[in-house]
Parts: structure tokens; sequence; C-alpha cells
């Protein structure tokens, strides 16, 4: 039979592992991989069946995928964060594409929970990442929206996780002023520059794009919210640009 390795990245993820892990229990390895947890993160993971935990100093969350990656013992390997859980379908459908694959790569739909409600307009209902691959890809060194480094077409497996990213706002803002950090000091580094007028107008495209273009509003308040977060986000990232792009900010 085939093999499958399930790679978790995690930090500081102890009270998300046990659910993570146990959704992927019939892989036939799981490995998590770690980087400056201070809540027993490995010690838990061991605890609730990972193959292998160990921890690696972190650059990108690519390179923390690939380390665990490049200790997989299997053909195949499934990607999985430990704010994800695989539904009652991905077992199947993974078994299933690796034993007579179609491709060598497969896209996997999410369905997304945003503060306890699954989100399925604005955009979101169009997530699917690249998630199971033969274990020869590795994914770039991107800082934010990081992709698998393929020489194939991915195809789409017919099964979904389920994500939930942002169970507080707490943590959605704590993500957002990350991505808005890491997104701009990357553009920056590609020759990106931006004026006080695209912090003014990058913003409302996105709530434009994502409230009305996309449907947003079909999800009701949560929708709005979400787009107007969304929007902020973006604000954000090219205030950050502007900032780099006249020596404000290093």
């Amino acid at each position: 039979m085939t093999r499958v390795a399930v790679v978790v990245a995690a930090r500081d993820a102890a009270a998300l592992l046990p659910d993570a892990l146990a959704s992927v229990a019939w892989a036939d390895e799981r490995i998590v991989v770690e980087n400056d947890s201070t809540d027993g993160t490995l010690e838990v993971a061991r605890a609730h069946g990972a193959t292998l935990a160990f921890a690696h100093p972190f650059g990108t969350i690519g390179g923390q995928r690939n380390a665990a990656i490049a200790r997989a013992t299997s053909e195949w390997v499934l990607v999985l964060d430990a704010d994800e859980r695989a539904t009652a379908g991905v077992e199947a459908a993974v078994r299933a594409a690796i034993a007579a694959p179609a491709a060598d790569a497969y896209r996997i739909p999410r369905r997304n929970v945003f503060l306890g409600r699954e989100i399925r307009h604005g955009g979101w209902e169009r997530d699917r990442p690249v998630r199971l691959f033969r274990a020869r890809f590795r994914y770039d060194d991107r800082p934010v929206h990081e992709r698998v480094l393929l020489d194939a077409t991915p195809a789409t497996l017919p099964a979904a996780l389920t994500h939930v990213p942002y169970a507080t706002l707490d943590g959605y803002f704590a993500k957002q002023l990350r991505y808005a950090r890491d997104g701009a000091r990357a553009a920056h580094a590609r020759g990106e520059r931006c004026g006080a007028l695209a912090v003014l107008t990058r913003p409302a495209a996105r709530l434009v794009r994502m409230l009305v273009l996309r449907g947003g509003w079909r999800d009701g308040a949560h929708g709005v919210v979400l787009a107007a977060l969304a929007a902020s986000g973006v604000a954000a990232k090219y205030a950050r640009l502007w900032a780099l792009s006249r020596g404000l900010e290093r």
C-alpha cells in the first residue's frame, strides 16, 4: 500500500494538536515540527500519536514544513495546520488518490470558520490550497502565502478540511499584524513601493471585492465584519509599505 505522511508545523499549539492529530489517525506517519513553544507542544504531540515530533529553528512556515517533509519516509505528504481538521471523507479520498494518482499533487478545499460560523462567500469559499503531494516537492521561502513548488498541475481532492483560523478576535488581530508586517517587507524586498493614496484605495478595493463582488454580505454580520477586518489588514500592510518606501521603518 502506498504510504502517506501528515506534516504539521506548530507553535504553542498544545490546545489544538490533539484534535488535529486525531482527525488523521489513519495516516502512516504523523510528523510535528515546532518552534519556540512554551506550552508543551512537543510533549502533547507525542502523547497524541505523533510518529515524530521535533523542534526546528523558525525561518518561514514553508521552511518548517520542508524540515518535516525531509524526515518523512512515505511517498506522499499531506500538510495539515494545527487549526485544521480532516473531515470524514478525507481518508478515503487521500487513499484513492495516492493508490491511482491522477496528478502528482492535489488541492484540498477548506471549510473556513470565523468566530463560530462557516464562511461561504466573500472569496473564502474558493480556498483550495495544495496540501497533498509527492514527497519530492518542497515549499518556497515566502514569509506569508507560501506555495508548494510544483512541476505539475494539481488536481482537486473531493473532500475538505475544516479550518478555524480565527477562534477569537485577539487571534485575528495578532495574525493580521504579523501578516501585514511580513507582507510589506516581502513586497519592499521585491522592489514594490507605494504612496499614501494606496493606503486609502487598496483597503477600499478589498472591502468592495469581498463584500459586494464576491457576495460576502450573504454571510450576514459575520461576512460584513470579516470584510471590514480584511480591509483593515490591507491598510496595515500598505501603511507599512509606505513607511518602508520612505525609509521611515526598516
